[in-house]
């Protein structure tokens, strides 16, 4: 049980056997709310049977303060279990959500977008909280408590006892039909939800070109359909859940009716007494109570069956593992007939073969959607390959543990990733014990000390979210320092000088110079003049490696190298004719 709850509503063990706990408290505070009917029942026995004895009364006093005490009780026990700690359940999710994310090959964010893993890491979370807290465990503690209520109705008398329950399956059962209904409705809310977030953020992320080209009116044209079409969907699942959920309580409080009816009838044949009916009236007037609240909650848990199977999705996915130590000789990295292919099908590379040796800068080149991008990503094991083998001094990469393999690793993307914090704290997240006099020197490497002493606060200058206050070249120096301050054997650098002017460019390859001395170096780049000092080249084009070897060795050659050269010088002697 323990395990079916952890796979169903994305628990971890502890929270699965609290969530047992809390369904106990439950029931044992359903069972409370029964007390006073009993002993209503004795008190209104005593009435009909000539008065209450004197002995009594103390006893029905008595008995009353230790109902109330005892719902107060099991209402204290009820709340720690449900709220308390589901809340601490909660805080364990999410926890393990973001390990789990850390774990999992990068091939899975890329059929998910941003909006899609926020929505499940906080909305579906959220979600799953209210069904954790609120229905679940009022819903099974219901069910448990009647059916003890139910079953002990039948030892009165089985004829009433059918009369009050016969509509308790009817009930369920119609909500229970609901469940594929509600379920692609369901899923068709989650894509309208992912679809709106990311239309929002994506005209928050693209507001200046919006600006630019006048388009956001018609940008919040398409972004208030997506809107609409969540209020309406909205609109709608509420109307079809209401429907099967109201019928079913209409069914319910029919028992009220045929207990009264069949109870009458069996009174007028003496079959029953009077204060048997009276037991019974009172006692489904009460049981049918809790009912009502766990139809509603059980129709919530169905709703919640999307939300669990999305993030089940990311808990249950395979993770990339490996050995915790390195045993690597030497840092050159060897590719061996490699294979890979996105989970799309389409295949990205295909018997791929070189070495990046250490000590030598490698270029990869070549025309885009060749591969180069991919095959930098694959030595870091940002994916695992389809086939073939990749090795770091002999080390199957494919072996290791990928937080473990990058430590070997300083990685300079195109695309810059910054933080809204300060310069000091962005560079240092290059190796996070770094001293302040250690990231100032990486800063100097780098080149960003002249623009940094420019900054309202220097080093301490907040530069916004993803470095909104710097420009794109301020941006790829900080990501270039942070490679400075790693200071670790192998660097990937992909188009790392594509956002300096030529000046800037310049300085940092000089300072490159410094950083890549005895270590492998893998770089990206489309400028001919950044690789044109390379020791070795690799041109890949449409998955396989074209051509290889030294610059000079590749000029001789009339191939993809020489075009690339002569297309480039081309466009460089380019002029704007007036």
């Amino acid at each position: 049980m323990v395990e079916k709850l952890q796979h169903k509503y994305a628990l971890s063990e502890n929270g699965a056997k609290e969530m047992i706990k809390a369904f106990v408290a439950c029931t044992i505070a359903n069972l409370a709310q029964m007390m006073p009917v009993s002993i209503l029942f004795f008190m209104t026995n005593d009435l009909l049977n000539g008065g209450i004895p004197k002995g009594h009364i103390t006893l029905f006093v008595v008995g009353g303060v230790l109902c109330l005490i005892l719902i107060a009780v099991t209402e204290y026990f009820q709340y720690n279990a449900t709220f308390f700690s589901t809340y601490v359940e909660s805080g364990v999710r999410r926890r393990s959500l973001a390990e789990k994310l850390r774990k999992i090959p990068l091939s899975f964010f890329g059929k998910k977008d941003l909006a899609d893993l926020t929505n499940t890491i906080m909305a579906d979370c959220a979600r799953i909280e209210t069904a954790s807290s609120h229905w679940l465990p009022e819903l099974v503690g219901a069910m448990i408590s009647t059916t003890i209520v139910v079953v002990s109705l039948f030892f009165f008398d089985v004829k009433m006892a059918v009369a009050a329950v016969w509509v308790l399956p009817v009930a369920f059962i119609i909500v229970f039909t609901s469940r594929n209904v509600m379920h692609k409705v369901n899923r068709r809310g989650s894509k309208y939800n992912v679809e709106c977030l990311d239309g929002i953020q994506e005209g928050l992320e693209t507001i200046r070109d919006l600006k630019a080209y006048n388009a956001q009116e018609n940008y919040l044209k398409g972004l208030n359909k997506k809107i609409k079409a969540v209020e309406s969907h909205n609109i709608f699942s509420e109307f079809l859940n209401a429907a099967f959920v109201v019928s079913a309580q209409m069914i319910l409080k029919l028992g009220i009716g045929t207990v009264a009816v069949v109870g009458a009838a069996l009174l007028i044949k003496n079959e029953i007494n009077v204060i048997t009916f009276f037991m019974f009236l009172l006692v489904v007037s009460r049981m049918y109570e809790p009912l009502q609240v766990a139809l509603q909650n059980f129709s919530a848990l169905i709703a919640t069956d999307t939300q669990c199977e999305r993030m089940d999705e990311i808990l249950s996915h395979e993770e990339q593992t490996g050995e915790d130590s390195l045993s690597n000789d030497g840092y050159d990295i060897q590719f061996e007939n490699v294979r890979f292919a996105y989970e799309d099908g389409e295949t990205v590379l295909e018997n791929v073969s070189f070495t990046a040796k250490q000590g030598e800068v490698t270029a990869l080149i070549g025309p885009s959607g060749g591969g180069k991008t991919t095959v930098s990503r694959l030595a870091a094991r940002f994916w695992d390959i389809e086939d073939g083998k990749i090795t770091v001094g002999g080390m199957d990469v494919s072996k290791i543990d990928p937080e473990t393999l990058l430590s070997m690793y300083s990685i300079v993307f195109q695309d810059v990733t910054l933080f809204n914090n300060t310069v000091l704290e962005n560079i240092r997240i290059g190796k996070k014990d770094a001293t302040d006099e250690q990231v100032m020197a990486a800063a100097k490497l780098a080149h960003c000390d002249d623009f940094i002493e420019k900054l309202p606060e220097g080093f301490n200058t907040m530069i916004g979210e993803n470095g909104s206050e710097l420009s794109g070249g301020e941006r790829q120096r900080i990501s270039i320092a942070r490679a400075f301050l790693k200071d670790a054997p192998i660097i990937l650098m992909d188009e790392a000088t594509a956002s300096l002017d030529v000046d800037n460019e310049s300085l940092i390859q000089e300072a490159l110079s410094d950083l890549i001395k005895d270590k492998t170096v893998l770089i990206i780049a489309h400028r001919m003049r950044t690789v044109d000092g390379a020791d070795k080249i690799v041109v890949l084009k449409d998955g396989l490696v074209a051509e290889q070897g030294t610059p000079s060795e590749l000029k001789e050659k009339d191939g993809i190298y020489n075009h690339m050269i002569s297309v480039q010088m081309k466009s460089e002697n380019w002029k704007l004719e007036m």
